[in-house]
C-alpha cells in the first residue's frame, strides 16, 4: 500500500484556538481525521507528524526517501524562512505538495513568499481544511502516475 507522509508545521497544534479569523475554527485533529477517511478511500496508509521543531521537519523529510511515496506538508511559518526545510526536500526527491490553510499570497507581503514551492511539485493555498484534502487528492495522483 502506497504511503504518505504528512507534516504538519509550527503551532498548527493550536489550530481551532489560534487566529481563528485567519485558520477558522477547525483544529489539527479534525484535519487528520479528514485525511485518513480520503486516505483510506484513496487506497493509501499516512504516517501524520507535527512538530514546532524545524530540525525534526527536515529529519523526517531526510528519512523519507524509500519509506514513502509522497509527502504532503504544511510547512507553516517555515514556508517563508527554512532554507533546510527546502534543501531536504530537493534533496530526496520524494514528490511534494505544499499546503496553507490560508492564502498566504493575501496576507502581510512576507508570506508572499514560499522557499517550499519551487522543490514542490504543487501548492494549495487558502481553502482551510480543504486545502489539505485537495493536497492529499494531489499526492495520490502523483503516486498513481509513477
Amino acid at each position: 500500500m502506497p504511503k504518505i507522509l504528512v507534516i504538519h508545521g509550527p503551532n498548527l497544534n493550536l489550530l481551532g484556538a489560534r487566529e481563528v479569523n485567519v485558520y477558522g475554527k477547525v483544529t489539527i485533529d479534525e484535519i487528520n481525521k479528514d485525511l485518513e477517511i480520503r486516505a483510506k478511500a484513496g487506497g493509501v496508509s499516512l504516517k501524520i507528524v507535527q512538530s514546532n521543531h524545524e530540525g525534526e521537519i527536515v529529519e523526517l523529510i531526510g528519512t523519507s526517501k524509500g519509506a514513502f511515496d509522497a509527502i504532503l506538508i504544511n510547512p507553516a511559518a517555515y514556508t517563508h524562512t527554512s532554507v533546510a526545510i527546502r534543501d531536504a526536500i530537493s534533496a530526496v526527491g520524494v514528490p511534494t505538495v505544499e499546503v496553507h490553510l490560508s492564502n498566504i499570497y493575501s496576507r502581510e507581503e512576507f508570506r508572499h513568499t514560499s522557499l517550499i514551492a519551487p522543490v514542490a511539485k504543487g501548492q494549495v493555498a487558502g481553502f482551510g481544511k480543504m486545502s489539505y484534502i485537495l493536497g492529499l487528492e494531489a499526492a495520490i495522483g502523483l503516486i498513481e502516475k509513477k
